[in-house]
């Protein structure tokens, strides 16, 4: 079993808020933070220097914005994953940090597991967006003018829900449970959209949702 330990960057204007999240994140077995940046430019600066797997960004900060941040780290370190947790859930925000490269949205309220999860999750190569953002991140998804790409028409049902949520970060085990049929049939699923959408894996299938929404 790998003892691989995630290392993390925490980038939020105000202190109090990073030495909480440095104390909580400590005290997970597998997370390292090794970095803490006041605003997105020292984000951009330390990411480059101490080469994070992950990098919490908030959303608002003086100097650099997160999303001004995102779009410099996604050029300049495409292999260094952004993690946002912010207190603003606006549309706006949402859409723009994850059309700039961010791999997940958080609200500061989740709890210290889940962000952990998030924060694992992520490093896999997943995405994770928080309750209800969704719709924020990909705001044709609820225009009911926009057509369904056709690809994904092809699809049947229950396959069109299930990818929805492989994009949302989901595993196997958590599809099951929100969509109430056993795992197998979930992989059943996963493997059939992969292979009538032509993908390698899920990160591919999430991509692709992003990118025809």
């Amino acid at each position: 079993m790998s003892n691989k330990m995630i290392k993390v960057l925490l980038a939020d204007d105000q202190n109090i808020v990073r030495e909480g999240l440095a104390s909580l994140l400590q005290t997970k077995p597998d997370i390292e933070v090794i970095g803490e940046a006041e605003n997105g430019k020292v984000a951009v600066i330390r990411s480059l220097e101490l080469k994070p797997d992950v990098v919490l960004m908030d959303i608002r900060m003086p100097i650099m914005d997160g999303v001004a941040a995102i779009r410099t780290l996604t050029k300049q370190a495409p292999e260094i994953k952004v993690l946002v947790l912010t207190t603003f859930d606006d549309d706006e925000y949402v859409a723009q940090a994850m059309a700039g490269g961010a791999k997940g949205y958080l609200l500061k309220d989740t709890p210290s597991e889940e962000l952990a999860q998030a924060i694992r999750s992520i490093y896999k190569g997943y995405t994770q967006l928080g309750p209800g953002l969704w719709e924020k991140a990909n705001p044709a998804a609820t225009n009911t003018t926009v057509k369904t790409p056709p690809e994904i028409a092809e699809l049947t049902t229950r396959e069109q829900e299930v990818l929805k949520l492989i994009a949302k970060g989901y595993s196997n085990r958590e599809i099951a449970e929100e969509l109430c049929i056993t795992e197998r049939t979930v992989k059943n699923h996963v493997n059939s959209i992969l292979r009538r959408l032509n993908l390698r894996d899920r990160t591919q299938a999430a991509i692709f949702v992003y990118n025809h929404q």
